[in-house]
């Protein structure tokens, strides 16, 4: 039995699809069951980080575990209370989905993906076989635009003209599915990107040929980013999290390319140009 937890997420519900496709028998987590079909071909199991009951429902059974914790309010006690479930539990193996960087540090001031940082490490020191998954930042993150694209606004950038491995999510899934069902990859640390470095500008013009509309940027610095992400409402601690980020890449750091995607998988890594292509219809106007 495989437990996906996450699995509404970008990653958590491809690894689903890829191991449904495969036959395996699956267990998804959600902290809301009516976001997954009850006759989906997995167990549905209902749980919730804070509630240490339900995480031991959610492994009941289970050898190898997908481990998805996230934003907006991400904390190691999360990553440590799902531990400490699948370790009573008799859990063989946990694969954890983290970020390119982490524990890197920025302007001398902050951790890079603090929390992954110490998630990285206690599930490094708890006895269960472990694999760490780090992509890069994600192809499908250019969603965001969508709604900017479509009334012409222009996109705000506080990475500059810093450059990332931008990288398919469908990729990372699939390296995840391959390090779950093997036991070979335990003890390692795949950082995945995709095969090219593109700034947002360089997104923004692919976007622009591709769907033959205008896709401008317009450069944004860290505190005025700060400022427009808090009037929209936008957690704290997400900002925090996001611009730590965006100034590592703007101050030039993410400028990495991997050949873990390929190695592991055998193929090369998707470009963004292929995912663009492949997800024209998310960029439809209304009505359209």
């Amino acid at each position: 039995m495989l437990l996906i937890t996450g699995a509404t997420g970008t990653v958590g519900s491809e690894v689903l699809r890829l191991l449904l496709s495969k036959g395996h028998a699956l267990r998804a987590m959600t902290r809301d069951r009516t976001r997954l079909p009850a006759s989906a071909g997995f167990d549905v199991v209902q749980a919730d980080y804070e509630d240490p009951d339900s995480l031991r429902r959610a492994v009941d059974g289970v050898e190898t575990m997908l481990l998805v914790t996230a934003p907006p309010l991400a904390t190691v006690s999360h990553d440590t209370a799902m531990l400490d479930a699948a370790r009573s539990a008799g859990v063989a193996r946990v694969v954890r989905l983290s970020a390119i960087g982490t524990g890197e540090v920025v302007d001398d001031t902050k951790i890079l993906g603090r929390w992954h940082a110490e998630a990285e490490q206690a599930l490094r020191s708890s006895g269960l076989a472990w694999t760490l998954v780090r992509p890069s930042t994600f192809a499908s993150n250019v969603r965001w635009w969508v709604e900017m694209i479509n009334e012409g606004e222009p996109i705000p950038n506080p990475t500059g003209s810093g450059v990332q491995g931008i990288v398919d999510p469908r990729d990372v899934a699939a390296v995840a599915v391959e390090a779950l069902l093997s036991p070979v990859h335990a003890g390692q640390t795949y950082t995945l990107t995709g095969p090219q470095l593109l700034s947002v500008p360089d997104q923004a013009s692919r976007l622009e040929r591709i769907l033959g509309r205008q896709v401008r940027t317009i450069d944004e610095p860290i505190e005025a980013a700060r400022r427009r992400m808090r009037s929209a409402g936008m957690h704290e601690s997400f900002v925090d999290l996001a611009l730590t980020g965006s100034a590592w890449v703007r101050a030039g750091h993410n400028a990495i390319v991997t050949d873990d995607v390929p190695r592991i998988l055998a193929r090369p890594a998707t470009s963004f140009e292929a995912w663009v292509e492949d997800h024209r219809h998310a960029f439809a106007s209304r009505g359209a």
